[in-house]
C-alpha cells in the first residue's frame, strides 16, 4: 500500500494514523471516469448536445456553450441542499436596505459553509419554454457576485442570445438539467477531471490546445509529490495553515490537486489557493472549482502573470507551475525590459532575461520572487520546464546568468527528467525543477538529477500527444529517490520494450536494444558552472604587390564592387582621362541591370556608383599602387613588420599619401594569411614577459601581438572553488591549449562584469551528458552480411522484372 510514498511520508502517515489512501493510474482513472460518466451521462449528453448544435455552431465553439452550462448544473447541484434556507434568509433580509457586500456576507452564513449562493427561486428545471432566454438570465442574476463573474468570463449570456435565436435553448436546458453534478455522485477531485476532459475532447476536434489549460494528471500527481513531502509540519500538524500559487493556473489543476494532497494526510490543515491565469475561459473553470470547494476566490486573478502580477505583495509556501513551453513574451516585452532595467533584483528579474523567444525562464524567475522569506518557513516550487532552460544561452546571456543566480543561491534542489509523449500538447522531452530557499543540511551546495525518462508505460489509447502515463510504481520510484536523496546507479527497470516497426526487411543480426533504465546522480552546484576563457593567437600576414591584386583596386569594395566590374568591362567608352566616370548616359542601362542581377543594392549605393567622384577616387588609388609597385618591387614579403617599414619608407620617398581606408584597401588587396610568416606586433611593452597572457618576448623585446580573428577560440573551464580563478585557468591551459598551439594565449581583457575575473562565468545543465550511456556500433561483419542479403533481394526483384 505504501509503495507509492517515499520514506518521509510513509512516517507521516504512521504519525497520524492513516492506513492509505488508493491511487489510480492515468489510464485507469480514464477506465473508471468514464463508466462514471456514463452512469451520469455526463458524456453521452454532452456529445448529445454537441449533436444539437451541429450545423448552428461551429465545432469550435461547442466547447464554449457546454462547458458552461455543465459549470452551471454543477453549481445548481453543490447549491440544492442549502436552496431553502437561502431563501428564507433572504427573504428576511430584503427589508433591511442593506449593501450587496452586506447581504451577501449574511446569506453566506446560511449556505452551510459554501462560499456562493443563488437568491432565484429558479433553477435550470423551473425556466420553462417562454422566455426562457429572460428567465435564464434572471437566474443568474441571483449568484452571488463571484459565480456571476464566472459566467461573464465565458462570455455565456452572448452565446445563450445565440441559441435562442437558433431554437435551441429550450433543448439544451432539458438536456443539461437531468445530468446528476452532486458532490454525492461526483467529488470535486473527479468534477475537476471531467471539466479538463470535456476541454481536451473540444479543443481536440477544433485542432485547438488543449494542454495549455491544463497538465495530465500523473504529472500534478509527481510535482506535487516532490514539492510536498518535505514539510512534515504541513502532513502532520492540526491546523497548520500552508498557501499554494500556480502563476499560470490554468483550470486549477495543480491548486486542486496541492490541497488533496495535503488534506489527504491532514485533514486539519488549512490550504489557501492562490493564482493567476491568462485565458478567460480556463480562469473562469478554475475560480468556479475554488468556489466550490470554499476557497477565497478573490485570490484567483485574470491576467499576463509577466507583465501585470495581481498578487505582487504576496508570498507563498508553495508554488506549482506548467507554464507553456517555448512560447515568446515580445508583446510584453516592454514591461518586462522596463522592471529589469529599473527595479533589478528590487523586481523579479534582476538576475537576467532570457531571449524572446522562450519566456520560461522569466516564470521560474517570477516563482522565486514570491517564495516565503526563509526567516519566515520559507518556500518550495515545482515547475515542469522543456529541455531548452537547461542549456540554452552560453556564457554571459540572459539565460547563462538566470541558471547562475539560481544555483549561486543554491535554491535548485532537484531536475527530473520525464519520458516523452507525456503531454496533451507536444511530445516534447520535459524536465521537473525542484527549488527552494530552505534547504535540509544535506542537500545545501548540491543538485539531485533524477533521470525518470523511462518511467512510463504506453497508454492503451493516446489523448493527443499524450501516449505515455506513469503509474504509481513509476512516481513512487522518483518520490523514494528524492527523498532519500541518494545518487543511484543506472539499473534496469522491468519495462516492456517499445515496439518495433515490423515493415520492411528485418536485420539478420539487429542492433542490441537500449535497455530502459533508472538512476540519480548528485552534484555540487559549481559542478554545472564553467568559466569561458578567449584564446587568441596572433596574426600572420605575407605582402606582396602584385598587377592582378593592384588592378582589384580600380573598383571600390563590398557590394559596389561586382557592380562597377561590370560597368567597367561593359561600358568601353567612358575610361578617357576626361570623361572617366561619367556614366549619365548609360544610366538606365545600368539601373537596369541592376534591378535584374543586382537586386539587394539600395539607392544611396546606386546613386554612388554613378556618381564620377568613387570612380575618379578608385581610379587615384590604383594610381598610387602602380607607383608603390615600381618603388618596392614584387617580391613576397613574409615578415610583415619589415614590410610595413618598407612600405612607409616608399612612401616617403615617392611622395605619397594614403589616408587609413585608403591604406586598408590597399593592404587587404596585397596581403593574405600565412601561418608560416612572422606574427605582427602591435605594440612593445615595457613589462615582463608573460606568454599566458600575450606578452611575448619577441627579437629581443617584450611584445603584444596583432590576434587573428579568425583563429580566436573560447574555452569553458569548469569552475574549482577551491582554487584561485588564474591558477585554475593556467593549469587549463597549459594542459588543454598550449600542446596544441604554442603560439596562444589567454586574453587577459575578457573579463566577468560580476566577479571582474579573467573569463566569463556562465552555467548549464547538460543533463543527457551525466546520463549518457555508451552503446557500442554492431560489428562490421555483421553490417556486411546485412548488406550482401539486401543487395542479393534487390537482385533477385531485378531478375523477377526483366523475366
Amino acid at each position: 500500500m505504501f509503495g507509492y510514498y517515499s520514506r518521509n511520508e510513509f512516517n507521516a502517515w504512521q504519525r497520524i494514523g492513516i492506513s492509505g489512501l488508493p491511487r489510480f493510474t492515468e489510464q485507469l482513472w480514464l477506465e473508471i471516469t468514464l463508466m462514471s460518466l456514463s452512469s451520469n451521462n455526463l458524456a453521452s449528453d454532452s456529445w448529445a448536445i454537441a449533436d444539437l448544435l451541429r450545423g448552428d455552431f461551429k465545432q469550435s465553439q461547442y466547447g464554449r456553450i457546454i462547458l458552461p452550462f455543465c459549470l452551471l448544473r454543477r453549481l445548481e447541484c453543490v447549491l440544492a441542499p442549502t436552496k431553502d434556507a437561502v431563501l428564507a434568509k433572504f427573504q428576511e433580509i430584503q427589508a433591511m436596505n442593506l449593501s450587496e457586500d452586506a447581504q451577501e456576507k449574511m446569506l453566506l452564513r446560511a449556505t452551510g459553509g459554501l462560499s456562493f449562493f443563488n437568491t432565484s427561486k429558479m433553477d435550470l428545471s423551473k425556466l420553462g419554454e417562454t422566455g426562457i432566454k429572460a428567465n435564464l438570465e434572471n437566474y443568474l442574476q441571483g449568484f452571488s457576485k463571484d459565480a456571476r463573474e464566472i459566467f461573464e468570463h465565458f462570455k455565456f449570456m452572448e452565446f445563450v442570445g445565440l441559441l435562442n435565436d437558433a431554437n435551441l435553448l429550450y433543448k439544451v436546458v432539458q438536456k443539461v438539467r437531468t445530468i446528476d453534478l452532486s458532490p454525492q455522485v461526483i467529488s470535486n477531485h473527479d468534477m475537476g477531471l471531467v471539466f479538463e476532459e470535456l476541454i481536451r475532447r473540444f479543443a481536440e476536434s477544433s485542432n485547438d490546445t488543449a494542454g495549455e489549460h491544463f497538465t495530465p494528471r500523473d504529472i500534478v500527481r509527481l510535482t506535487t509529490s516532490l514539492v510536498f513531502m518535505e514539510d512534515d509540519e504541513a502532513l502532520t500538524k492540526p491546523g497548520i495553515i500552508r498557501t499554494i500559487y500556480d502563476p499560470t493556473a490554468g483550470t486549477g489543476g495543480f491548486l486542486s490537486a496541492g490541497m488533496e494532497y495535503v488534506h489527504e494526510l491532514n485533514p486539519q490543515a488549512v490550504m489557501r489557493a492562490y493564482g493567476q491565469e491568462l485565458n478567460p475561459e480556463s480562469y473562469a473553470i478554475c475560480k468556479a472549482d475554488m468556489l466550490i470547494k470554499g476557497q477565497e476566490v478573490s485570490n484567483i486573478k485574470l491576467g499576463n502573470t509577466l507583465s501585470n502580477d495581481h498578487l505582487y505583495a504576496d508570498k507563498f509556501d508553495y508554488m506549482l507551475s506548467n507554464p507553456p513551453f517555448g512560447v515568446d513574451w515580445k508583446k510584453i516585452e516592454t514591461a518586462i525590459q522596463d522592471e529589469h532595467k529599473l527595479k533589478g533584483f528590487d523586481g523579479r528579474f534582476g538576475a537576467g532575461l532570457p531571449r524572446v523567444s522562450d519566456g520560461s525562464l522569466l516564470f521560474l524567475l517570477h516563482l522565486i520572487s514570491k517564495l516565503r522569506d526563509a526567516a519566515e518557513g520559507g518556500g518550495r516550487i515545482g515547475i515542469i520546464l522543456n529541455g531548452s532552460p537547461l542549456f540554452t544561452g552560453g556564457a554571459g546571456s540572459g539565460e547563462s546568468e538566470i541558471r547562475r543566480y539560481i544555483l549561486e543561491a543554491d535554491l535548485l534542489e532537484a531536475i527530473v527528467a520525464l519520458p516523452t509523449d507525456m503531454f496533451y500538447n507536444t511530445g516534447i522531452s520535459t524536465y521537473v525543477w525542484v527549488l527552494s530557499n530552505k534547504k535540509t543540511s544535506e542537500r545545501k551546495g548540491k543538485v539531485q538529477l533524477i533521470n525518470g525518462t523511462d518511467l512510463c508505460s504506453k497508454m492503451r489509447k493516446s489523448l493527443g500527444s499524450k501516449r505515455n502515463v506513469m503509474d504509481d510504481t513509476d512516481i513512487a520510484t522518483i518520490t523514494r529517490a528524492f527523498g532519500d536523496f541518494e545518487a543511484i546507479d543506472a539499473y534496469s527497470l522491468d519495462k516492456t520494450a517499445d515496439a518495433k516497426s515490423n515493415r520492411g526487411r528485418q536485420a539478420a543480426s539487429p542492433k542490441a536494444e537500449v535497455p530502459k533504465t533508472f538512476a540519480s546522480k548528485i552534484f555540487a552546484t559549481h559542478e554545472f558552472g564553467y568559466r569561458r576563457i578567449t584564446i587568441e593567437r596572433p596574426l600572420r600576414l605575407s605582402a606582396q604587390f602584385t598587377l592582378d591584386a593592384i588592378a582589384t583596386l580600380r573598383f571600390a569594395t563590398g557590394p559596389l564592387k561586382p557592380v562597377m566590374e561590370w560597368i567597367y568591362q561593359h561600358i568601353g567608352d567612358e575610361w578617357s582621362d576626361t570623361t572617366y566616370g561619367r556614366l549619365a548616359s548609360h544610366e538606365d542601362a545600368i539601373r537596369s541591370k541592376i534591378i535584374k542581377d543586382f537586386a539587394e543594392l539600395k539607392e544611396k549605393l546606386i546613386k554612388d556608383v554613378l556618381s564620377a567622384d568613387i570612380w575618379l577616387a578608385q581610379k587615384a588609388l590604383l594610381e598610387k599602387a602602380q607607383t608603390l609597385h615600381a618603388a618596392i618591387g614584387d617580391a613576397q614579403h613574409d615578415d610583415f613588420n619589415e614590410f610595413d617599414k618598407t612600405l612607409t619608407q616608399a612612401q616617403k620617398t615617392t611622395g605619397i599619401k594614403l589616408d587609413a581606408k585608403e591604406r586598408k584597401q590597399l593592404l587587404d588587396a596585397i596581403t593574405w594569411k600565412n601561418p608560416d610568416a612572422e606574427p605582427i606586433v602591435k605594440k612593445v611593452l615595457k613589462d615582463k614577459a608573460n606568454p599566458q597572457y600575450g606578452k611575448f618576448s619577441y627579437k629581443g623585446k617584450v611584445v603584444e601581438f596583432e590576434t587573428d580573428g579568425d583563429l580566436r577560440d573560447n574555452e569553458n573551464v569548469p569552475l574549482n572553488p577551491s582554487l584561485s580563478v588564474n591558477d585554475i585557468n593556467e593549469a587549463y591551459f597549459q594542459k588543454e591549449v598550449q600542446p596544441h598551439v604554442p603560439d596562444a594565449w589567454i586574453n587577459p581583457d575578457k573579463r566577468d562584469a560580476k566577479d571582474g575575473e579573467i573569463g566569463i562565468v556562465g552555467y548549464e545543465i547538460p543533463f543527457n551528458r551525466h546520463f549518457y550511456v555508451y552503446q557500442p556500433p554492431r560489428q562490421l561483419e555483421e553490417i556486411d552480411a546485412d548488406l550482401d542479403a539486401v543487395t542479393k533481394d534487390i537482385l533477385a526483384l531485378l531478375q523477377e522484372v526483366h523475366s
